[in-house]
């Protein structure tokens, strides 16, 4: 009877030795930038209830309305893989009471997120996001950084060409106008829009500006910007004049809404192309009522997600070389049972020091165990035989010069520090 060959989901992926290295360097590099901004770490659990998603995201977006992976757990409770990350942090600032803290609380999280949509380049049903959220400013100002943060990532990976866009879709009372004036522009094409764009017209319809089927429609639409009132202009002014000051290089798109049902005053995206037509790379906005609506005070928040596929893609079109893994330190050849069992204290004894070290185990010959040091890229290789045993020494050779030498045993730490 034939055995079931098992294949990896569809829209997901395996991350392998090789390129896993390259995550590695992308991840610190948003860790470390955090630290620079003050942002601490957050974790939350990869599943939430799914009410949380529909009011926290919106009924109304695509990720609700189909994209979710929904199940119910043993106690027939409803819960979803998390498709985004706002929102599972919003639930843990509420439920932790973050909002006690004197300060603004700036956090970070970098994990998985789940969404059921056609696999693409840079897009997947499993995805990593880093993302950072900033609650209980209205102050433009950390509108402004949050933006500086994700466009200085970019920069400091080496990525060449990112555009920042920016827009207001402003508060309540000015979407409430905006939504009569695009209805009115909306209504007599009706019929010419894809079936998505005549469901959102009337229960959302600044969603029908992010389509990306009809978009050459929209051109003559009206601007949201011509519907802000005193409070929304002043705010996206300073956002604006806290940019320049900053230097950070901006556009601005008035039908730039987002997907997500939350977002009021600043909403932000990243362009950069290399990923075939997925051109959005990252993005965000401010929330402010979104606290409110997950069952917290009345805190405003802002943030961004930036999808860490896409990074990786392009990355890998534009070139840029990341800094490598750090090569092995030593690789130990043994000659003989007696140096066999040296070389097991040798390297448990270096790896509690913090040196990186490897040895064979598969029983071959003195060569192939060289090719297999060279294959590690390791620095040295520390051989052993019976005659050095027998002298308390070992051969340390180095595997780009060449050059070897002779150290004692119980000096080999210090040898290896020195070069």
């Amino acid at each position: 009877m034939a055995k079931e060959r098992f294949e990896k989901p569809t829209g997901t992926q395996d991350v392998l030795p090789g390129a896993v290295e390259k995550w590695h360097y992308v991840e610190a590099k948003a860790r470390e930038l955090c630290r620079r901004f003050n942002y601490r770490e957050i974790r939350t659990p990869m599943f939430e209830h799914t009410g949380l998603f529909e009011r926290g995201v919106g009924e109304t977006t695509d990720i609700v309305e189909g994209e979710m992976y929904t199940f119910k757990d043993k106690g027939d409770r409803d819960l979803a893989l998390r498709p985004e990350g706002t929102a599972g942090v919003v639930r843990a600032y509420v439920q932790n009471k973050l909002y006690g803290e004197p300060d603004v609380s700036k956090l970070y999280y970098i994990g998985p997120m789940f969404r059921y949509e056609r696999p693409q380049a840079g897009r997947y049903r499993q995805f990593h996001q880093f993302g950072i959220e900033a609650f209980g400013a209205v102050d433009p100002a950390i509108d402004a950084e949050v933006i500086s943060l994700g466009f200085q990532f970019y920069k400091e990976l080496g990525l060449k060409n990112v555009q920042v866009e920016i827009n207001s879709v402003g508060n309540a009372p000015s979407r409430a106008a905006y939504r009569e004036k695009l209805l009115g522009f909306l209504r007599p094409m009706r019929d010419n829009l894809c079936s998505d764009c005549q469901r959102r017209m009337e229960r959302n319809p600044l969603r029908v500006l992010d389509c990306k089927v009809d978009q050459d429609k929209f051109t003559d639409a009206p601007s949201i910007l011509d519907s802000l009132d005193e409070e929304c202009t002043n705010h996206f002014a300073k956002v604006k004049l806290h940019l320049d000051t900053m230097g950070v290089g901006y556009s601005i798109n008035p039908r730039l809404v987002r997907g997500l049902d939350y977002y009021t005053h600043t909403a932000f995206e990243y362009k950069a192309a290399g990923i075939g037509s997925i051109d959005t790379v990252g993005g965000g906005g401010r929330y402010n009522g979104l606290v409110e609506e997950i069952g917290g005070p009345d805190q405003p928040g802002i943030g961004f997600g930036i999808g860490l596929e896409r990074i990786m893609l392009i990355l890998e079109d534009q070139k840029v070389e990341l800094e490598a893994a750090k090569p092995l330190d030593v690789y130990f050849v043994a000659l003989g049972e007696e140096a066999d069992m040296e070389i097991t204290k040798q390297l448990f004894h270096l790896r509690s020091l913090g040196f990186s070290a490897e040895r064979d185990y598969l029983g071959r010959k003195m060569k192939a165990q060289m090719k297999s040091a060279d294959r590690m890229s390791a620095r040295y290789t520390a051989i052993l035989g019976e005659e050095e045993l027998n002298g308390g020494v070992i051969a340390l050779k180095s595997m780009a010069t060449g050059e070897q030498r002779t150290v004692k045993l119980e000096e080999l730490a210090q040898a290896l520090t020195r070069v």
